[in-house]
C-alpha cells in the first residue's frame, strides 16, 4: 500500500497538466526540460540548451528530449534573419501541443532581438507559451560579393542563371486537390494497424502532404495502405516512432504500373497424353468412343474390321 503526503506550496510553484507529467511518449528528461521552461517567469531569457545545462542533462539526452518535444508539438523552432543579416533561431515552448501553422503565427508576433541581446524577451499571447530567440554564434558579417569561380562548369547543371534583366520566378507551393482525401487516409492509419496508433498529431499535416503526392501520381488509398503494411515490422516488434516510419515509407513515390491484360489462350485442339499419341477413334458402331492404333491408316478397329460384309478389307483413308 502506498501513502502520499502532499503539502500545497504557498509560493514559487507552477501548475502543469497531468498530460505533460504522465505523457507516454516523453522521457523523464523531456518532461523535466519542458516543465523547467514553463516554470520560468515571464520575460526570462533562457534557451533550451541552457535549461538542459542547469538541469544537468547531458548532450545526448538533451538531443533525444528535444527531438521528442518537437515531435509531440511542445517545441517549435525556426531561423530568421534580423537586422544587419544576423541569423537568429527562435524557439517556442508551449504547454499544449501546437501545429506548425499555429506556432508560426505565434513566432511571427514576437520581436526579433538586436545584435547586443543574447536572447529576446518572452513574447506570447498566453503565459502557457514561451518564445525565445537565440542569436547565432559570432558577430554579423556582410556576405562576400566579389570573386569568380576558378573554372567554368562544362557539364550540364540544373541551376542555370537567368538572363540579365530577366525576372526570376520562384515556384509557388501549391496545395494538392486531393489533400482532404489524404487527410482521411492518414486519419485511418490507426485502424490499419495497432502499430500506427501513436502517431503524433503534429505530424499528420506532413504525412497528409506526402500521401497527397501518392494520390496525385495515380495511386489509390488501397495502394498506399498496402505499401505501408508491407513496410511495417513483424508481429511483436515495437515501433517507438510510428510517425517517422510512415514518413520514411511515403518519402519516395514510385510510378504506378497498370496491370497488363492477360492474352487469351490460343485455340488449340484437344491435346493427348504421350500414351495416346498416334491413336485414332474407330468409325465403327460403338457405345462409347473407341481408340485404336492403326497400322496402315485404317479407320476400323480389329473388332469392327471382320464385320465388313463380303470380307472386304476395312476402309483406308487416302
Amino acid at each position: 500500500m502506498i501513502y502520499r503526503n502532499v503539502i500545497a506550496p504557498s509560493r514559487a510553484f507552477s501548475q502543469f497538466s497531468h498530460e505533460i507529467i504522465r505523457h507516454p511518449r516523453l522521457s523523464s528528461d523531456a518532461v523535466r526540460l519542458l516543465t523547467w521552461q514553463l516554470s520560468l517567469p515571464r520575460g526570462a531569457r533562457e534557451s533550451l540548451s541552457r535549461t538542459a545545462e542547469r538541469a544537468r542533462i547531458g548532450a545526448c539526452a538533451f538531443g533525444r528530449a528535444k527531438r521528442q518535444l518537437k515531435e509531440e508539438g511542445f517545441v517549435h523552432e525556426r531561423r530568421v534573419q534580423g537586422a544587419g543579416g544576423h541569423w537568429i533561431t527562435q524557439q517556442l515552448v508551449s504547454s499544449s501541443p501546437l501545429t506548425a501553422d499555429e506556432a508560426a503565427k505565434i513566432l511571427a508576433r514576437s520581436p526579433l532581438p538586436t545584435c547586443d541581446d543574447r536572447v529576446s524577451p518572452q513574447v506570447a499571447p498566453s503565459p502557457r507559451n514561451r518564445a525565445v530567440g537565440v542569436p547565432a554564434v559570432g558577430a554579423p558579417e556582410a556576405p562576400s560579393t566579389d570573386g569568380h569561380p576558378e573554372k567554368e562548369p562544362v557539364e550540364d547543371t540544373s541551376n542555370l542563371p537567368s538572363a540579365a534583366g530577366e525576372p526570376v520566378d520562384e515556384p509557388a507551393r501549391t496545395t494538392s486537390p486531393r489533400q482532404e482525401e489524404a487527410r482521411a487516409l492518414v486519419g485511418a492509419l490507426p485502424i490499419l494497424s495497432p502499430v500506427l496508433r501513436n502517431i503524433p498529431p503534429g505530424m499528420r499535416d506532413e504525412l497528409a502532404r506526402l500521401a497527397a503526392r501518392w494520390l496525385d501520381a495515380g495511386h489509390t488509398s488501397a495502394d498506399i495502405h498496402e505499401h505501408l503494411l508491407r513496410g511495417l515490422p513483424g508481429d511483436g516488434t515495437p515501433v517507438h516512432r510510428p510517425g517517422g516510419l510512415v514518413r520514411y515509407l511515403l518519402r519516395d513515390v514510385p510510378p504506378r504500373t497498370l496491370p497488363q491484360p492477360v492474352p487469351p489462350p490460343a485455340s488449340e485442339g484437344p491435346r493427348l497424353s504421350a500414351r495416346l499419341q498416334g491413336t485414332r477413334e474407330c468409325s465403327g458402331d460403338h457405345i462409347q468412343p473407341m481408340l485404336f492404333r492403326p497400322v496402315a491408316n485404317e479407320t476400323l478397329c480389329s473388332r469392327c474390321a471382320p464385320r465388313v460384309p463380303g470380307g472386304a478389307r476395312p476402309p483406308v483413308e487416302p
